[in-house]
């Protein structure tokens, strides 16, 4: 988690988060866009059929992002299975 300092959006397990917030000293941002533009990397663009088959080229990209999928549809409709049960006993 640390290596991606610096990404706007990302999920991070509450036991990590929990873990983090225990950690003394600073995190130094390793993610920088500008770092991405000086790196000699050409930029990367896809169209959806080709970024389409590029993800299916990559195995463990298809099987994380669809793992990911999978844990936030169970972790909504536990969410949901809580709200519920804590708003009926507010009744």
């Amino acid at each position: 988690i640390l290596a991606l300092a610096g990404c706007d959006l990302l999920t991070i397990a509450p036991p990590l988060m929990d873990a983090l917030d225990q950690a003394e000293g600073e995190v130094p941002r390793r993610l920088d866009p500008t770092h991405a533009l000086s790196d000699g990397e050409a930029r990367v663009s896809f169209d959806e059929p080709s970024f389409r088959w590029a993800l299916n080229e990559d195995a463990m990209a298809t099987e994380k992002l669809s793992e990911g999928i999978r844990n936030f549809a169970a972790d909504t409709v536990e969410l949901e299975r809580f709200a519920f049960e804590t708003c009926t006993q507010c009744r």
